[in-house]
């Protein structure tokens, strides 16, 4: 009887590893048509993405380049992370559908809530960093080295920018998030509440990775969405799980 148990055990585990690896697949596929789109108006998407550093520069001055194949890495990583913004939709419906078998029928009917609003936020979090927080950090930087000449290569700007706006996108889903985790009572309101302290400990250590100074200025700045958007999160386990 027991043998049969664990046989049955392990045949579930595979079919979620199995069910797992297709909505990876699926998602992958998607996040590669939105790529090649990409990658058709990579030069608009550079051109969008290079203004809050350009503006700062003399006029007539380009970023630049210190290898032969550091342009087309760049554009790869741009039209990537494009593709990445633009299938968000499609990634969030495939992660709903592995995730949705757990749920009871009548919570099934959250799925275009539970993508748009996905979406929006990833999306929402991309865009706070792209016109808040990614120009505060140029303007930062390039204040504290004004005494100095400016050649700043494409690679350095870009690999910064993909860190902090991926980072804050990541960063904006906590709230569905703690949505999904209190559809299936993991956490309530006074879990997060209860450990609110560690919760900041975190945010902090969070802030730091993702920012690119050490100091606690930078980090607070990171850090303040992530502590509103944390206590945005309580009232939603307060009204999904009461």
């Amino acid at each position: 009887m027991k043998k049969r148990k664990n046989l049955d055990e392990d045949k579930s585990i595979l079919h979620h590893l199995s069910e797992l690896r297709k909505r990876i697949f699926i998602s992958l596929f998607f996040i590669l048509v939105f790529f090649i789109i990409s990658w058709n108006f990579i030069e608009d998407i550079y051109g969008i993405l290079a203004l809050p550093i350009l503006k700062y520069l003399p006029k007539g001055e380009k970023l630049a380049f210190t290898a032969l194949t550091e342009p087309f890495i760049m554009y790869v990583k741009l039209a990537f992370i494009s593709g990445l913004f633009f299938s968000s939709p499609f990634v969030f419906h495939q992660l709903w559908l592995f995730v949705s078998p757990a749920l009871y029928r009548k919570e099934v009917k959250f799925v275009i809530p539970f993508v748009f609003f996905s979406s929006l936020l990833f999306v929402g979090g991309g865009v706070f960093g792209y016109f808040i927080i990614f120009p505060w950090a140029v303007k930062f930087f390039l204040q504290v080295g004004s005494q100095f000449r400016a050649i700043i290569t494409v690679s350095q700007y870009f690999s910064l920018m993909i860190r902090i706006l991926v980072g804050i996108a990541i960063i904006f889903e906590l709230p569905m998030l703690v949505f999904i985790l209190s559809k299936f009572r993991i956490i309530s309101a006074r879990f997060l509440i209860k450990y609110f302290k560690y919760a900041i400990v975190i945010i902090f250590i969070i802030a730091a990775v993702i920012t690119p100074t050490p100091d606690m200025i930078t980090q607070s700045i990171f850090a303040l969405p992530m502590i509103i958007l944390y206590g945005i999160s309580i009232l939603i386990a307060k009204i999904v799980n009461p």
